[in-house]
């Protein structure tokens, strides 16, 4: 199985730029840090194989979002950002894959742990 949760920095900062990010409906509510969420899957009898993080080029956009208005949908520098992020998921290329692999590991958005049910 795969878990994804917000990584703890980038969440932190993006909470410490705006209020209204994590009270927003829908919007994240906790941030784990890498090892509590380690133990309580262990606690969980699971078993961790791997882990790394993910969507590099999603923290900016969150952060940019936290400065203007995370319901400003309309600031010039929100959509462009929006349209290359869709872009990216629906048809990316080497130009926004190579750099989010290799940004990930500093500014990824998301931890992704990867668990299994032991024998």
């Amino acid at each position: 199985m795969a878990i994804t949760v917000p990584r703890w920095w980038p969440e932190l900062l993006t909470w410490a730029l705006s209020d209204e990010y994590h009270s927003n409906p829908g919007g994240h509510i906790r941030i784990y840090r890498r090892s509590v969420l380690l133990e309580r899957l262990r606690d969980a009898d699971l078993e961790v194989f791997a882990t790394h993080h993910a969507h590099a080029l999603h923290t900016p956009y969150w952060w940019l979002k936290a400065i203007v208005g995370v319901r400003d949908d309309s600031h010039r520098l929100v959509r462009a950002y929006h349209r290359l992020l869709v872009w990216d998921i629906t048809d990316g290329k080497p130009v926004t894959r190579v750099p989010d692999a290799l940004l990930n590991p500093v500014l990824g958005k998301s931890l992704v742990v990867y668990v299994r049910k032991p024998s």
